[in-house]
């Protein structure tokens, strides 16, 4: 158990230290190999049943963890353009003004017109709400975006993203390791799914979802205050415990009681497996005809193809082709 108790320090350790070590690569690459000897000498000390080399390794634990407390979340480093913003809230009621809402125009992954927009919205007319699944990295990696829908025909979409500093570059490894803060970002749906599908070239699905009025209603709640609270108080990105579908979870669970956790959870492109198992997707066909039916990148290219003039919106124009839902079970 004590040399297991060693391995798993020494591993973390290492990749805290590569991640979030010194910025002179030599340096810390330099103290990575200390830490490795520390831990070899441990191990073989345990094997001997010699405590001195458990003990000084236990002394550089004490030291890594130390120096890993004060490494926290911050909000004043200089972001990505795309995340550079957290959205904020003004409530009157039921009724709420977001600031902050991104609407980029896109052409390519660095050339875009940066636009953030403030717009009002109705909780109380909140009616329907689509799960967007964009596949990046083959079948089982995918980002998961949670779209409202309201009575007047639009749509706000929510995406937890990790909020990469300018001209830095995110990796799941890393996403262990603090390498990068989180944040909500509240966006158009012609910003952040028409990017993914026509710009970046990701496989973009949509599912809809169903879920009692009140229940879409108290998710939209949650996502206001879970990105109100970051814009407050910096929160750290995990690839395992806080990436874009487990904090979906976490928000979910206190509204349906009894929603059972799944290790889909933590591979992103099997949650409509996940969905269909619980019988809360909106539509009576087989799992691999909504698959099927809800993927949009050819609609979202004839989206950009069209005049502009005689087009309809964005979210539209990507729902059109889809088959009418069933009885939604709402409330």
């Amino acid at each position: 158990m004590a040399g297991l108790l060693v391995v798993v320090v020494a591993g973390y350790g290492a990749g805290a230290l590569v991640f979030r070590g010194p910025r002179r690569t030599g340096l810390a690459w330099g103290l990575v190999g200390a830490w490795i000897t520390l831990a070899v000498l441990a191990l073989a000390g345990l094997w001997r049943a010699s405590w001195l080399a458990p003990f000084v390794f236990s002394l550089a634990g004490l030291g890594f963890l130390m120096w890993w407390a004060r490494v926290l979340p911050r909000s004043d480093r200089d972001w990505a353009a795309d995340v550079a913003r957290v959205f904020h809230v003004e409530h009157a009621g039921s009724r709420v003004t977001i600031h902050n809402v991104r609407d980029f125009d896109w052409r390519t992954r660095e050339d875009f017109t940066e636009r953030w927009v403030s717009r009002d919205y109705d909780i109380d007319t909140a009616c329907r709400i689509d799960l967007v699944l964009s596949y990046w990295a083959g079948p089982h990696i995918a980002h998961a975006l949670v779209s409202f829908g309201f009575t007047d025909g639009r749509h706000l979409c929510f995406s937890v993203e990790v909020r990469r500093v300018a001209g830095g570059q995110f990796s799941a490894l890393g996403g262990l390791f603090r390498q990068c803060e989180r944040v909500v970002i509240a966006a158009e749906e012609r910003d952040i799914v028409r990017t993914r599908a026509n710009v970046r070239g990701e496989r973009v699905y949509l599912y809809r979802v169903a879920m009692p009025t009140d229940d879409i209603r108290a998710l939209l709640r949650a996502y206001l205050a879970t990105g109100q609270a970051l814009a407050e108080q910096p929160r750290f990105y995990n690839t395992l415990t806080a990436n874009c579908t487990t904090l979906i979870y976490d928000m979910v669970a206190p509204i349906v009681p009894g929603v059972p956790w799944n290790w889909r959870l933590l591979v992103p492109g099997h949650l409509p497996a996940y969905l269909y198992r619980l019988n809360a997707l909106a539509s009576d066909l087989h799992l691999a005809e909504i698959t099927k039916d809800g993927q949009i990148n050819a609609a979202a290219r004839a989206w950009d193809q069209a005049e502009p003039a005689a087009r309809p919106s964005f979210s539209i124009a990507i729902r059109e082709d889809m088959p009418v839902p069933r009885d939604e079970r709402v409330a």
